[in-house]
């Protein structure tokens, strides 16, 4: 926030309206609202926390299963999403009990945040190069990626995760000015729309940092796209209800509800700084990307795959001894 009274060299764009909506939104939030947008996030956190530890227990206790791109690739996002629930969902459950954070405590949460979905994103880059090799180069595709191949891709992203936002963290702590509105609410919807009303360079780490992640959803487009032309001519695709398409339909939507909130905020940032929709709109649709459309499918994601891959299935029935017996008659001699 670089709402800086007194200073004549900076000068912003808001009217007063809206800097006292927004100073009383940090000072004294609407429990009421947050309340209500809580609820789709502990839903979805309950039903990972539940499912999720069972599916990486299932991966990562199989050896088989151990050795195969597709489940680390699996697992690793399972991971990235899970630290992002728990962070995420602590951080709205202290606002809503107004626990106030220390200064530190919410810029060290913030930064794992951004990590985890950072990590996220690139996991999910990855897990669509690793279909488009498996499935366009397969005679070279198990000497390509080898399971400790893959231990070092998944080293690479997750410093890759780290390093961008450290850039970013270290960069605004030297320059950026303290507002003389003191932040109390380790909200993160608040401080991406309190992000908006900064300086130029505040702006555009924004910007960039929403492009970089669409640039990626445009790489996972275009894999897709590449793989339903090659391979429709292979007899894959024989009807709606065939297992190819039922898996590149699954694929399509959990991209879409993984990439469809940063289409929507960058629609929004872009909205608000040209003056179209006003504080409280703005607000609203924040609240809305990040309680319920980014953590949406972090909850559905472990549900999905594990009802889909029949290797973590099979071993989850196992698991939840959901296993039917079978009855063996008994062979009549005579």
């Amino acid at each position: 926030m670089s709402l800086r009274e007194g200073n004549s060299n900076h000068s912003t764009w808001m009217d007063k309206s809206s800097q006292y909506m927004l100073r009383e939104w940090i000072i004294s939030p609407p429990y009421l609202e947050m309340k209500m947008f809580l609820i789709p996030t502990v839903i979805c956190f309950v039903t990972a926390i539940f499912v999720t530890p069972c599916i990486l227990f299932t991966i990562f206790s199989n050896i088989t299963m151990r050795r195969e791109t597709r489940f680390l690739l699996l697992g690793n996002t399972l991971v990235c999403d899970l630290i992002y629930l728990v962070f995420y969902t602590t951080t709205s459950i202290c606002n809503v009990m107004n626990v106030k954070m220390p200064k530190h405590f919410c810029v060290i949460i913030l930064f794992l945040l951004s990590v985890t979905f950072s990590a996220g994103v690139l996991t999910a880059v990855a897990t669509v190069v690793d279909t488009y090799l498996a499935i366009l180069w397969p005679l070279h595709y198990a000497s390509l990626l080898t399971a400790k191949r893959t231990k070092k891709i998944l080293i690479l992203l997750w410093l890759s995760s780290f390093f961008f936002p450290a850039v970013v963290f270290v960069s605004l702590y030297f320059t950026q000015v303290p507002g003389p509105c003191p932040l109390e609410l380790c909200s993160l919807p608040v401080i991406l729309v309190m992000t908006l009303n900064g300086d130029d360079s505040l702006k555009l780490c924004y910007i960039l940092f929403l492009i970089i992640f669409l640039l990626c959803f445009l790489l996972l487009l275009c894999c897709y796209t590449i793989l339903c032309y090659k391979t429709k001519e292979t007899g894959i695709w024989k009807g709606v209800t065939s297992r190819a398409s039922i898996t590149f339909s699954m694929h399509h939507l959990l991209l879409f509800f993984y990439f469809s909130p940063l289409l929507i905020l960058l629609a929004e940032s872009l909205l608000y700084i040209a003056g179209i929709i006003g504080l409280r709109t703005g607000l609203m649709v924040t609240l809305t990307i990040c309680n319920v459309l980014v953590i949406l499918p972090k909850a559905a994601s472990p549900c999905l795959y594990g009802l889909r891959y029949r290797e973590i299935y099979n071993a989850l029935r196992l698991f939840f001894k959901l296993k039917k017996r079978q009855l063996v008659s008994p062979v009549m001699t005579t």
